[in-house]
């Protein structure tokens, strides 16, 4: 309870210096104002109707626009991103557990064939057992627990087979006490450490600590493998404490708009799926 209060108070820290600096900016930061924004540049561009096309992050803006205008959008594509169209979200919290442990599976049937590294499952069990009793360090001396592997690996796992080699290689490595192989050259060397102003005023973030609790327990059980690794669970983490509410938490998109097209490749396949169904008339494609 102790260390939940001391990261809420230091995220608070971060968010009102920030706030500090633009506070009119810092509070129309969330997707409903990018969306509000792009409301603004359709009419000043002659009013004719919406066609959309949100990759990443920018799917989230196209799922406001969609919720908050649906009667000005003529066709939208939204590729490679997450589902903010849900009523429930421990279930879509379960959703991306599960697409996670699914990435696992896949490497972990590679070992079991042409990847000759059959040990590798129970390896990886009895590691992030053991990096969450006592976190394994880099050459750097930063110290990882099991669940910022299990981040890694499924990160890894995410690019296929020509990333598996190096993933197995990673998980041996780091079961004789060097994570190193797990860190990557570029990008975060603090896993599930991403959020930012726009995320915290987009999706619910634990109210305590055993609400957190409770969330990952349902996690480990749907992802036993791969836990609450890269999901919003830990995502939203760096927003407790935030100063400012949710401004648009998720919900379904209208029945009354046009089709929709998704597409997305292992991560983001599913999660699009679930975005657009609602919407009568709606597909998805998938690519790797």
């Amino acid at each position: 309870d102790a260390a939940w209060g001391r990261m809420s108070d230091t995220n608070r820290g971060l968010a009102e210096a920030c706030r500090h600096k633009d506070p009119e900016l810092f509070a129309h930061m969330s997707s409903a104002d990018h969306a509000r924004d792009m409301e603004a540049i359709r009419k000043a561009l002659g009013g004719g109707m919406l066609n959309y096309y949100g990759s990443s992050y920018a799917g989230f803006f196209g799922q406001a626009y969609a919720r908050l205008f649906p009667g000005q959008v003529r066709t939208m594509v939204l590729d490679g991103t997450w589902n903010h169209a849900y009523p429930d979200h421990v279930k879509e919290l379960e959703a991306m557990a599960r697409s996670n442990e699914e990435a696992l599976a896949r490497f972990f049937d590679w070992c079991s064939g042409a990847g000759d590294c059959r040990e590798i499952p129970r390896t990886w069990r009895s590691l992030v057992a053991k990096a969450d009793r006592e976190p394994v360090h880099a050459s750097d001396g930063v110290a990882y627990t099991g669940r910022d592997l299990q981040t890694f690996a499924v990160q890894a796992a995410r690019l296929g087979p020509d990333a598996w080699p190096g993933l197995a290689t990673a998980i041996r490595k780091a079961q004789r006490g060097d994570a190193s192989a797990f860190v990557p050259e570029r990008g975060a060397r603090y896993p599930d450490q991403t959020t930012g102003v726009t995320e915290c005023a987009d999706w619910p973030r634990p109210a305590d600590r055993a609400q957190l609790n409770t969330w990952l327990t349902r996690l480990r059980k749907a992802a036993p493998n791969a836990g609450a690794a890269s999901t919003l669970a830990l995502g939203t983490l760096l927003c407790v404490g935030w100063p400012v509410p949710v401004t648009i938490p998720p919900a379904p998109l209208p029945k009354t708009l046009p089709p929709l097209l998704g597409a997305g490749a292992w991560g983001e396949f599913d999660a699009v799926t679930r975005a657009i169904s609602r919407v009568p008339g709606s597909v998805t494609i998938t690519h790797n």
